[in-house]
């Protein structure tokens, strides 16, 4: 497989067998994700790895704070407001993922439904959280944005699916007490690891891509 073929093939996986992946598969992939370029070489990746017990302790954890009606607490605040373009992507994204799965806008019960499933990790074997200083800027999150790319791609490779998400953060303070993360790292993105449900209708959508057309400004050629 090459690097086109990866990036046309990962996908994001929100429905996982319960097989496990092995310890060797998920410690390839995080050596040839840290290869990853980072501004001045300052790597500023703090990597935890969570599976098997921890992982069903903190999954557990998560989504009982989530059925308790826990407000999320995440470390990287999301944004208070989006452009209209990329809000209405937003939207539209939503919407094509309802109808996939027949789930009406008015059905709360199932669209919390679909929100617990990505408190409790898509089901996930495994899952990376990426962590960071909390004197760091925005600059060390663009690099922890590449690695998480090198992560899923270096997974579709091996044939693991993934699924990087910011509901998996949501309750930072019990990722610290699990995984004994320092309060001096900021819990900034999961990305879940496992063999993919095929037949899950999860599994079964995709979201569109702007046309190149759209995104790109040529200039000198």
């Amino acid at each position: 497989m090459n690097v086109t073929e990866a990036l046309k093939l990962r996908h994001t996986g929100r429905a996982f067998t319960p097989e496990p992946v092995d310890k060797e598969t998920l410690l390839e992939i995080l050596e040839a994700a840290n290869a990853t370029p980072s501004w001045a070489n300052t790597q500023p990746w703090e990597i935890y790895l969570a599976a098997g017990e921890p992982l069903q302790r903190l999954r557990a954890a998560c989504l009982a704070s989530f059925n308790g009606n826990q407000p999320p607490q995440q470390d990287l605040a999301r944004p208070g407001k989006w452009p209209p373009q990329i809000e209405e992507r937003m939207h539209e994204l939503g919407k094509k993922r309802f109808e996939s799965l027949g789930v009406r806008r008015e059905d709360d019960e199932a669209r919390r439904a679909m929100s617990a499933n990505g408190i409790g990790f898509f089901g996930a074997p495994a899952v990376v959280f990426i962590c960071m200083d909390r004197s760091l800027s925005q600059w060390s999150v663009f690099d922890l944005g590449m690695l998480s790319q090198s992560i899923m791609l270096a997974a579709t490779e091996r044939g693991i699916g993934s699924a990087v998400a910011y509901a998996f953060v949501a309750y930072p303070q019990l990722i610290r007490a699990e995984l004994d993360v320092p309060d001096e790292f900021s819990v900034v993105i999961g990305i879940a690891l496992g063999h993919e449900d095929a037949e899950h209708v999860q599994n079964r959508f995709r979201a569109p891509r702007r046309p190149l057309t759209e995104v790109v400004r040529v200039a000198g050629l």
